[in-house]
This record gives C-alpha cells, sequence and structure tokens, in this order.
C-alpha cells in the first residue's frame, strides 16, 4: 500500500501548540469523551476499526471468534488518503474509531493534530519482533510508540531475467555498476533504457535517499531539522542527473500507459522498487510473468548492505478511545501472533513488518520460480535504513513534482530542484507556528 499525499501542515490544523511530533504522548490530554475508562480488555467492550487492507474483514472475524470479551466492529474504507482526512476531520468532533490504519508518512501530521494514542507500555514488550528502521518509522525517534507496524516495503532491484540474459547483462551490486550498466543498455539496445527516474513519485526517490543516508527530517527537543536538500540526498540527485543527462535513464513519468508499456515491452529493463512491486508488475505488465528476476538494491558502498524504504502503514489507537488498552491488544495480535500475521499475507497480501513472519512469505503468484524471495525480502527488511518523516510530507511531494520532476524532464539539475524542495517545506512548517533549527 502506497499513498502519500497528505493535508499540508499550513491546512491540518497544526498550531505552534502542536510543537513536535515524538516529542510527547499525544494521549496526554485526552478529549473529554475519551477520558472515562481506557479498558483493560478484561471487560466487554466494542472497538471500532477503519482500514482498507483487503480481506481484512475475515481477519476480524478470527479475532472476534476467538475473544468474546473484545469485539471488533470493522469499517472499510476507501484508502490510505481517503481514510487519513476522514480521521483529520473526524477528530474535530472526537468521532475518531478506536483503531485505525495510518501509513507511515502521515503518522507525523496525525500526531500533530492529536489523533494517536501512545501505546509504548503495551507496544514495548514486542519492539523486537520489528526492524530498528521499521520501528523507529512508529516512534518519530523518540520514546512514545504511535503504533504497530503491519506491512514494510524495502526496497529490492527487479529485472528483466530474459532481457540480461540477451544482452549479457550482470546484476549491479553498486550504483557505480549501475551507471556502467545503464551506458551497456545503450550500446546493446539503443531504444531501451535500463530504468527510469521517478519524476512522479517521490516514495521511490525518498527510499533511494534513505539508504544513502538522508534525514530529511528530524525532531529534538521543541524543534524540527529539515534537510531534504542535504549532502546525502544530493548525492543521489547527482547520480541520477547525470544518468539522465547522458539519455542513459528514461526520464519519463511513470504510472502512465507508455510507462506500462515500457515496462512490458522491453524498453525498461529494472526497476528499484517496494517488495510489493510483483503485484504492480501483474497489473502493468503482464505479459512478463516470471521473467523477473530479483535482487538487492545496488549499494553506494561494495561492503555495505542497506536498502530504502518504500510503502507499508501501521495500526494504532486513537486519543478518542475510551478503551486503550483493549485496541493495543488487538494491534499486537494483529501485527505479532502467528495465527494473525498467516492471515495477512495469505487474505490480504501484505509483507508484514514482523520479522519472524517474514519468512513465511511465498514467491509471489506473479514469480513462481523465484523461490528465494521470502530470504531476499526478508534480508532487505532488516537493513532498513531508519527515517523520520515531517508533518507536512505532502508539501514535500508536491514541490518535489514542481522542482525535481520537471528538472528531470528538462535534464536540468536534481539538486537545485531539491533547495527549492527544502524552502517550500521549512516555508510551509513556519506558517504552521513549527520551530525550525538552524533557520
Amino acid at each position: 500500500m502506497k499513498s502519500y499525499r497528505l493535508a499540508s501542515a499550513a491546512s491540518a490544523g497544526l498550531t505552534a501548540a502542536a510543537l513536535v511530533a515524538g516529542c510527547s504522548s499525544s494521549s496526554s490530554s485526552p478529549p473529554a469523551s475519551s477520558s472515562q475508562s481506557q479498558g483493560s480488555g478484561s471487560g466487554s467492550v466494542d472497538l471500532t476499526f477503519w482500514s482498507w487492507v483487503p480481506n481484512m474483514d475475515k481477519i476480524v472475524d478470527t479475532w472476534n471468534a476467538a475473544h468474546p470479551t473484545i469485539h471488533i466492529t470493522y469499517s472499510k474504507q476507501a484508502g490510505g488518503d481517503a481514510e487519513a482526512q476522514k480521521v483529520l476531520t473526524s477528530a474535530k468532533a472526537h468521532t475518531m474509531p478506536d483503531i485505525i490504519q495510518a501509513e507511515y508518512q502521515e503518522i507525523p501530521t496525525m500526531v500533530s493534530n492529536n489523533v494517536l494514542a501512545d501505546i509504548s507500555r503495551q507496544a514495548n514488550p514486542v519492539k523486537g519482533k520489528f526492524a530498528p528502521g521499521i520501528w523507529n518509522l512508529v516512534t518519530l525517534g523518540g520514546d512514545a510508540v504511535y503504533g504497530l507496524p503491519q506491512d514494510s516495503g524495502p526496497m529490492l532491484f527487479f529485472y528483466r531475467k530474459s532481457l540480461f540474459a540477451k544482452y549479457g547483462l550482470t546484476v549491479p551490486k553498486t550504483w557505480d555498476d549501475y551507471a556502467e550498466l545503464a551506458a551497456q543498455v545503450k550500446q546493446k539496445a539503443p531504444d531501451s533504457y535500463l530504468g527510469s527516474f521517478p519524476t512522479v513519485d517521490p516514495g521511490e526517490f525518498a527510499g533511494l535517499a534513505q539508504q544513502a543516508g538522508a534525514k530529511w527530517w528530524s525532531a529534538a527537543g521543541s524543534s524540527w531539522s529539515v534537510g531534504l536538500n542535504d549532502t546525502a540526498t544530493k548525492k543521489v540527485a547527482d547520480f541520477w542527473t547525470g544518468l539522465i543527462k547522458a539519455g542513459r535513464i528514461d526520464a519519463d513519468p511513470a504510472w502512465t500507459p507508455a510507462w506500462n508499456k515500457a515496462m512490458d515491452d522491453g524498453t525498461i529493463l529494472s526497476w528499484t522498487a517496494g517488495v510489493w512491486a510483483p503485484g504492480t508488475l501483474a497489473s502493468v505488465a503482464a505479459d512478463t510473468k516470471d521473467d523477473w528476476g530479483v535482487a538487492p538494491l545496488p549499494q553506494w558502498d561494495a561492503a555495505a548492505n542497506v536498502t530504502g524504504n518504500w510503502g507499508g502503514s501501521s495500526m494504532a489507537v486513537t486519543t478518542d478511545s475510551k478503551h486503550k488498552d483493549a485496541a493495543a491488544q488487538f494491534l499486537v495480535w494483529l501485527n505479532t501472533d502467528k495465527a494473525a500475521t498467516d492471515l495477512l499475507i495469505s487474505q490480504a497480501g501484505v509483507y508484514p513488518a514482523d520479522t519472524d513472519a517474514q519468512g513465511g512469505v511465498a514467491a509471489p503468484t506473479f514469480l513462481p520460480s523465484v523461490t528465494d524471495f521470502a530470504a531476499i525480502a526478508k534480508a532487505a527488511a532488516g537493513a532498513t535504513a531508519p527515517a523520520t518523516w515531517g508533518p507536512n510530507v505532502s508539501t514535500a511531494y508536491a514541490a518535489y513534482n514542481d522542482d525535481v520532476g520537471k528538472a528531470a524532464t528538462a535534464k536540468g539539475s536534481l539538486s537545485a530542484g531539491f533547495d527549492a524542495v527544502q524552502q517550500a517545506v521549512v516555508a510551509d512548517m513556519k506558517k504552521a507556528g513549527f520551530t525550525i533549527s538552524g533557520s
């Protein structure tokens, strides 16, 4: 699940009093309607739950059958963006459900709007079930825990096996290898490209920047640091600028009929994408079934083993819930109990964040011969670089499309584009009342 548009910091109802996501518990000042019993799971309670995950209703039925004193009433939502906006609206009226699905990049906005409860007491006992980089996404680098990871999107390198064999290409181990391989492809197949640049999908570039060590947002005390044009980001930007200017990478927008055709007919030979990519390939490049190999993402340092994350979501308890303990009990079961994670894999098609559950992932239906898929994906998930999202991701992503994406299409400087993104994000956060260090 990957959806990235959020309300900007300036329009999400944030104030200077909502200082820094991760610096204090969002449940420290619950609304009056929520200040009654939080529940312990021992009494009979009914909890409401919003999510968009396929077949979640069946998984909830399994819980309800085994837990008669904690009943979950499930309501399917339209999707990540739609649910996020609905939650923020209902928060103003204190009519939120007890439990929600929240994409990782949405968490800071929700925390700043006092949407999510701190469930650290209930969640910390299962902290070891998750890779540090993924756990960081629900803690925002602090002690409070605002949800439990459900799925993750460690990035991998997907490549057309038949075409790599046809042109005598070797899977790149490093980004230097990747650049050399891009040149070879243009020599051997002038009408093709090794890959494409994400001109309209900031999530892909965000994962690549994370792998290089980028820290786009970080929080300390009562202030934020913002670094969307930091050294690591510009290193990645300059790398892709060189490939684009040399005509060795496709810079046309993805997620279009033309891009789908290029992925299907061999015009594009590889894709750096999240672990969820096989499902997408089945839709956009149906003729290529079982012709994609899977490998770790190329490294900046040949001795390193790190990847970025593209996609994924958490399960969280809202501050409106009167039964936070019971709600957290359901979250722990859903995301760490083997019976539940097996259902998430088999019924919902989720790539689980629980590291124990990752070993139970079978080869994707679209890539049945990739029998080592589980091992490759699990290794990548465990090597996910830590990252902290900020409270105005949508502002950053809109600026990316305006400044970085357009620079890519024009074969200009991507680094200069990120300078513009930095300015837009900082201005938006200051307007919303956030304290920005170093500015």
